[in-house]
């Protein structure tokens, strides 16, 4: 379905921390520069009819201040849309708020940088469940999703078809994507300072296994 390694290896996976108005939060950001021009990009992921072609439907309304609800996952609220530049939402889920901001630009002729942060309050919870998983946790989810946008985007805006990804998920190339994959999440998660090398280990380990199927989530 797609090149393993040369999937993880187009990916840039950082970890960090800022202030934003809600208090101290942890960031999550992956980045990948595509073949295509950043209107393209732009409207593979803010085109309601187009997101299900590459990702999951998305109801409501996808305009500034405007409610949506991405199918068995997150909802939230349109909180600032540049187009077509940058546009971020809160990502609300299982009672807990965190905030996505994606930014676009261009990389040269025909290829567009497509960066998504996610950004998540320092609380005990969160503590808890990062310590657990770390940064892949979250990481990961959207590595498979820009999968999702690159087999899109590469076949010109054809529908990926989700059973076949969820197959390709569970295969042997697939459960190679998700492990080197959270190898680099632990190295991010090293990089950022947030745990030692034995911590991030661990984390990265029950986060390859999750995702594989071999251990369910641990979070209260």
């Amino acid at each position: 379905m797609i090149e393993v390694v040369q999937q993880v290896n187009a990916v840039r996976r950082t970890v960090g921390s800022r202030t934003i108005e809600a208090g101290e939060a942890r960031t999550v950001t992956v980045s990948q520069t595509y073949p295509a021009a950043v209107e393209d990009v732009w409207d593979a992921v803010t085109n309601q009819e187009r997101i299900p072609r590459w990702f999951s439907p998305v109801s409501g309304e996808l305009k500034l201040g405007g409610r949506y609800q991405v199918e068995g996952n997150a909802g939230g609220t349109v909180e600032r849309c540049d187009p077509p530049e940058s546009f971020a939402v809160t990502w609300e889920f299982n009672g807990q708020t965190s905030w996505v901001e994606v930014r676009l630009s261009s990389d040269g002729d025909e290829r567009t940088r497509f960066e998504l942060e996610h950004i998540a309050l320092v609380d005990s919870a969160g503590l808890e469940f990062w310590d657990l998983y770390g940064p892949g946790a979250v990481g990961l989810g959207w590595d498979l999703a820009f999968v999702g946008l690159a087999l899109h985007l590469a076949s010109g805006g054809e529908a990926v078809d989700p059973t076949a990804v969820e197959a390709w998920t569970m295969s042997d190339d697939g459960r190679r994507f998700v492990a080197q994959a959270s190898e680099r999440w632990r190295d991010a998660n090293i990089a950022s300072g947030f745990a030692t090398p034995e911590a991030a280990q661990g984390a990265a380990d029950r986060t390859t296994a999750f995702y594989t199927g071999e251990e369910a989530p641990q979070q209260g």
